[in-house]
């Protein structure tokens, strides 16, 4: 082997290896944010699975309230309006998961539903007929174990968001996360957590 074609090996090698270096490194960084993308977004999945749940369940409750409760229209109108306002919400950010204005309206929605249907609950109160009704017993316990779900499910979602944006923050993944424009995700966070405890009655 000739010496010239030693050198020419030689410059070939200090130019490509450190070039192989920087591309393994930009594609496990690559690698790494999309598995946090996804993590968050298969958590949302399962926040999903229960919010829809969750809506499923309260145009039976309205509708068996409604029977005693003939006085309270406003009432059972407005749970019926924040439930429709709190499933657009779900299905936007279904679409989207993390994305900071979907997330930020669902939180709302949902913060909104729940202030509705703790005023329901409140006003259920004054009627021992529906208190005792057995279909509305067992849709109260329905949601009330749908919430414990939900917030099983908020909490991991939140955890996978806070995991995938301290990746993408730090140095030096977010050259990379730049580069691609991997966006900060939002977490769920109900607005109004008083509110959204209100539900858990039981009858």
């Amino acid at each position: 082997m000739s010496s010239t074609l030693v050198s020419i090996l030689i410059v070939a090698g200090v130019i490509l290896v450190p070039l192989v270096l920087i591309a393994l490194f930009v594609i496990f960084q690559y690698n790494g944010l999309v598995r946090g993308r996804n993590g968050y977004r298969n958590a949302f999945a399962q926040i999903d699975v229960q919010l829809k749940r969750r809506h499923d369940l309260i145009p039976n409750l309205v509708e068996t309230a409604k029977g005693y409760m003939k006085h309270e229209r406003e009432t059972l109108e407005a749970v019926i309006a924040a439930r429709q306002g709190a499933e657009s919400a779900r299905t936007n950010a279904a679409a989207n998961p993390g994305d900071p204005a979907a997330m930020k309206q669902l939180a709302q929605a949902e913060g909104g539903l729940g202030g509705t249907l703790g005023r329901l609950f409140a006003l259920s109160e004054a009627y021992p007929d529906l208190k005792a009704n057995q279909n509305m017993m067992q849709l109260s316990e329905e949601l009330t174990s749908t919430e414990n779900r939900i917030s099983f499910a908020r909490q991991a979602f939140n955890d996978a968001v806070l995991k995938y944006n301290n990746m993408r923050e730090t140095f030096p993944t977010n050259i990379i996360a730049g580069m691609f424009n991997f966006v900060v995700a939002e977490s769920f966070e109900i607005t109004n957590e008083a509110e959204r405890e209100a539900v858990k009655v039981k009858f």
